[in-house]
């Protein structure tokens, strides 16, 4: 039974949904998975990745499907909602379909931006254990990650209280860890600003740990989450987290996880993180999660093992990349499908009208306060201006050689003439262009979606990558900003251009992935430039770089790896009910 997203909250229509949800001995058949296959964790089974991809390695690809959007307002704009749709769409056409999503971290859940699990009757099930830790990968992970800070700071105490003969005799070689050079914090997975900047070893020096600043992060900001996306499978996984670098020497010589002696612990830690976890949507197909990395320092994309695993499982597998297509989808096309080496057919461009009438010149959408009547009324003016960032986005799919498609994320108060405006700008742009009311409606409503994307999906496609390799740091940064983003040039920070020329002059760093950070509120650095900004040069403040992850992130803005908590948070509406376990409140 279908309920109106109207009238019941999301954790109401996902109780109902998980009320006639079938054993996970039919979601195992459905898959064609052996029983030693499926590692039991209740409602939430892990999927065993080496086994499954061993029996499967010559099997068939099904197609490749990824879900982006446009720039957003700062209230979304519906992907994930729009991936869970497309999957139910496709499930009603009788397809063999499922997806893989990225886990929430416990931070946004708790505060205001919610679990990231769709919305209305485009859900994400089992909600509660989605919502709130699901099997414990994160967890593993902030062990993993506090681990190394534990053998940091322990290592950095001995050194200071023994000399080398003693330090010898323990089997350890002294490794002058600069505390003014210290990479790495602790991880716990609240938005918690009180913990940004802290001073730790305080009391008796002899037997408190070593005294020196130091600071948390969220933990889905670690460096491991960011592995744990981007491993192919453990071997990758293991060698990737023995060469973290957690702090330089006096010398200026990094000192990694491994010259801790510590590598090895953490992957133990985290040796069950690389098995996907199956969840479902409301319509009861199969969707696996598995990874949640940050999307402006990381990747911002479930794993490449989640798609290496449900291409083999499905037919159709959709997921999903964080922000727009000049940050996420670039991220997707030019490291995750290089990394990967999987090719994929389709990138659907989410869009709704509201969005496109804020690029056109209306007025500033704010988070908790009532929407102009702009956004509400129709504007047909407003909409055809805007529409130009629909296709800017257009066209950074089309450079990839991958087949866009767009969806009108369709919202109560869209007239008919501003949904049919749309789709002849997009007749006009040639771009396929299809109207989806999933939220509403669930698969039904996304049928239209789900046809054009079958479609789609039977053109040929040749990925071809935005540059090379082999193309020096400065030249890569200037295309994307040019290309991707619309900017006249680039301008380096003298701080930003040493780091830059030191890493084109290191062997070390050739293989390193580019990792952008600017605003997802708009094509430039500035979050407040909507629509196609003109005239404008990207600047880059700094370069953050990741040894294990292979990261290089050149910073165009402001970052915090530590989110606040907001007045009005969402842990002050989420509840129990004692006499039967369920969970309310969950967005």
């Amino acid at each position: 039974m279908r309920l109106d997203p109207r009238k019941y909250k999301d954790w109401q229509i996902a109780k109902a949904a998980e009320e006639t949800l079938p054993p996970v001995e039919h979601f195992r058949k459905l898959m064609g998975l052996l029983p030693d296959e499926i590692i039991p964790y209740g409602k939430t089974p892990k999927l065993d990745f080496m086994k499954i991809m061993k029996r499967l390695r010559d099997k068939r690809d099904g197609k490749f499907i990824e879900i982006t959007a446009i720039t957003p307002t700062p209230l979304g704009e519906g992907k994930s909602t729009t991936a869970l749709g497309l999957i139910q769409g496709l499930g009603r056409l009788g397809k063999n379909v499922g997806g893989c999503l990225r886990q929430p971290s416990g931070g946004p859940t708790m505060n205001v931006k919610g679990t990231a699990a769709g919305g209305g009757n485009a859900l994400l099930i089992p909600m509660t254990e989605f919502s709130l830790g699901l099997t414990g990968d994160i967890n593993d992970i902030m062990n993993a990650h506090n681990l190394a800070m534990v053998a940091l700071n322990a290592r950095m105490q001995h050194e200071r209280n023994y000399d080398d003969e003693k330090l010898a005799k323990i089997g350890l070689k002294r490794l002058d860890i600069d505390p003014q050079r210290i990479e790495f914090g602790w991880v716990i997975d609240f938005c918690a600003q009180g913990l940004r900047d802290i001073r730790i070893g305080l009391g008796d020096g002899e037997r408190n740990g070593f005294e020196m600043d130091s600071r948390f992060a969220i933990a889905v900001s670690s460096e491991l989450m960011a592995i744990l996306a981007v491993a192919t499978d453990l071997k990758d996984l293991r060698e990737r987290i023995g060469k973290i670098i957690v702090a330089y020497n006096k010398k200026g010589e990094p000192v990694t996880t491994a010259d801790l002696e510590v590598d090895g612990a953490m992957t133990a830690w985290m040796r069950n993180t690389i098995n996907p976890t199956l969840c479902y949507t409301v319509e009861h197909q199969p969707c696996l999660v598995h990874a949640g990395p940050f999307a402006n320092i990381a990747i911002g994309q479930s794993s490449i093992i989640g798609d290496r695993l449900a291409l083999k499982l499905f037919d159709y597998h959709v997921t999903e990349s964080g922000f727009a297509a000049d940050i996420g989808f670039e991220k997707f096309w030019n490291v995750k499908c290089r990394l990967s080496g999987l090719q994929p057919n389709v990138s659907v461009v989410v869009a709704t009208i509201r969005a496109l009438k804020m690029h056109g010149g209306g007025p500033l959408v704010v988070p908790g306060r009532e929407l102009p009547k702009e956004y509400t009324q129709q504007n047909l003016d407003l909409l055809e201006k805007g529409a130009l960032n629909l296709f800017h986005h257009v066209e950074n799919v089309k450079k990839s050689g991958i087949i866009p498609v767009v969806c009108i994320n369709k919202f109560s108060t869209d007239t008919d003439e501003e949904i049919a405006l749309i789709k002849r700008l997009c007749a006009g742009q040639k771009v396929r262009c299809a109207l989806s009311e999933h939220w509403q409606y669930g698969g039904e409503g996304a049928i239209e979606l789900a046809n054009a994307v079958i479609e789609a999906c039977e053109e040929p496609v040749e990925l071809k990558y935005l540059y090379d390799l082999s193309m020096p740091l400065r030249e890569r940064v200037e295309l994307i900003a040019k290309e991707i983003y619309g900017a006249d040039g680039v301008d380096w920070k003298p701080g930003a251009l040493e780091k830059a020329k030191r890493i084109e002059n290191d062997p070390y760093y050739r293989e390193f992935s580019t990792m952008m950070v600017k605003t997802h509120l708009s094509l430039s650095h500035d979050p407040a430039e909507k629509g196609i900004p003109k005239g404008w040069r990207l600047p880059i403040r700094d370069i953050l770089t990741y040894g294990g992850a292979k990261f290089i992130c050149p910073i165009a803005g402001e970052i915090s790896m530590m989110p606040g908590t907001g007045s009005n948070p969402a842990y002050r509406r989420i509840d129990i009910d004692t006499q039967t376990g369920d969970v309310s409140g969950l967005f």
